[in-house]
């Protein structure tokens, strides 16, 4: 089956004109060009142009996109961490939903506002935060729970862990060991134990969460702050460890 560039342009609503840039530049190759000089494009590549619309809404350029693809060498954990991203955005939508409302509400009965009802769901570093912490774990409600349930000071204890696992991250990789070496396992392990706090993440999921920080330029500048090509290294470890001590 394919279709048309002018019916995938329609329905992916973007124009032939993007698409065929997109083609120029080697993003997309239609899966054949038709004797009148057409496009067309089958399954596959609505896959591909599926994860390119999804990363410009990430805020990334053609290059970088380029880039992620290249890297991305499983189609299925590329997808499962796209679509991780959009039920969080989805649940946060939904908390800003709910914040509005009750706003509305207490404000039309005169009643005290609250600040956590207020800005609920409007924390984009809350945001960034839950997506790194809880990726992994199917138990949405409950991880929040466990979140929420942290006092100040252990969220900051849980956060700085964080940080002195992406530099140690980077050191690995200056010292030039390999992403699936003991050394840069060692590492792992102790990003999986962190990770483990919200819910211990299966196989694909702790795989798919580093493939996330490729993906996406707010979390992977978390480790490459340290250096460059710390969050392409993090996820070769990870998918590493993954398939080496992880079950689905």
């Amino acid at each position: 089956m394919e279709w048309s560039i002018q019916e995938v342009a329609r329905r992916a609503g973007t124009t032939s004109r993007t698409l065929r840039h997109y083609g120029d530049v080697g993003l997309l190759e239609p899966c054949r060009v038709g004797a009148n000089g057409y496009r067309y494009y089958g399954p596959e590549e609505l896959v591909r142009l599926q994860r390119i619309l999804l990363l410009r809404e990430l805020g990334l350029g053609l290059p970088a996109i380029a880039e992620v693809l290249a890297g991305q060498r499983d189609t299925a954990a590329a997808l499962r961490a796209h679509l991780g991203l959009l039920e969080l955005e989805r649940e946060r939508i939904g908390r800003q939903i709910a914040s509005v409302r009750t706003t509305l509400h207490k404000t039309e009965r005169g009643e005290e506002l609250m600040a956590e009802d207020v800005l609920d769901g409007f924390d984009h570093t809350q945001y960034e935060q839950e997506v790194t912490e809880r990726w992994g774990t199917d138990a949405w409600q409950r991880s929040d729970r466990t979140w929420r349930s942290l006092s100040g000071q252990e969220r900051r204890d849980h956060q700085r862990a964080h940080d002195d696992i992406a530099r140690d991250y980077a050191r690995v990789l200056q010292a030039g060991h390999p992403a699936d070496g003991e050394v840069a396992q060692e590492v792992t392990r102790r990003m999986y134990a962190w990770q483990s706090l919200m819910g211990a993440p299966s196989k694909a999921h702790f795989a798919g969460l580093g493939e996330m920080f490729v993906a996406d330029p707010r979390f992977g500048r978390n480790y490459d702050r340290h250096g460059e090509g710390t969050a392409v290294f993090v996820r070769d470890a990870m998918a590493a460890y993954a398939e080496r001590h992880l079950t689905d």
